[in-house]
């Protein structure tokens, strides 16, 4: 097997579980776990602190996804301009992108509220709400990457 996910016999992160799948380690999957925790919390504090009724704006799931978006692109652009995917940098990147981030946003909701507004005749907020999510957080994650750009340059030089 190759590539990111190979099992690496003398890997010093392999914790004991040489042999298995990087995604199966036991480690890999308490970072990711840790990190879904904390970002599902986060999320569910957004949505009770702007709770969504009828075919108003969705600004809980709206924050969540701009500020993961932000998140994930300012922390995996980090990493890479900070060196190899290994040892805290890949603890990192498992904890806060894959299962902080990946936990803190919401596809599934955004496109749960899209057929709500649909269902409630609301075409024109359904396609505002689904054009502006996807701009702004093209926007959100290139924000991302230009601070963390800025921040390691400043930090390296």
């Amino acid at each position: 097997m190759s590539g990111p996910d190979r099992a690496v016999e003398d890997d010093p992160d392999a914790s004991g579980a040489a042999g298995l799948p990087f995604h199966l380690r036991p480690r890999t999957l308490a970072l990711v776990f840790l990190g879904g925790v904390a970002g599902t919390a986060a999320r569910h504090g957004l949505a009770e602190a702007f709770p969504h009724h009828g075919t108003g704006w969705p600004t809980g799931t709206f924050v969540a996804n701009m500020l993961g978006a932000f998140a994930l692109g300012l922390v995996l652009e980090a990493l890479v301009r900070l060196g190899d995917d290994t040892g805290r940098r890949r603890d990192v990147r498992l904890m806060l992108g894959v299962g902080f981030c990946g936990a803190f946003t919401t596809y599934s909701t955004l496109a749960l509220e899209i057929s709500l507004f649909l269902r409630d005749d609301a075409v024109g907020m359904a396609v505002l709400y689904a054009v502006v999510s996807v701009l702004a957080g093209l926007v959100a994650v290139w924000l991302g990457v230009v601070a963390a750009t800025t921040a390691v340059r400043r930090r390296t030089s």
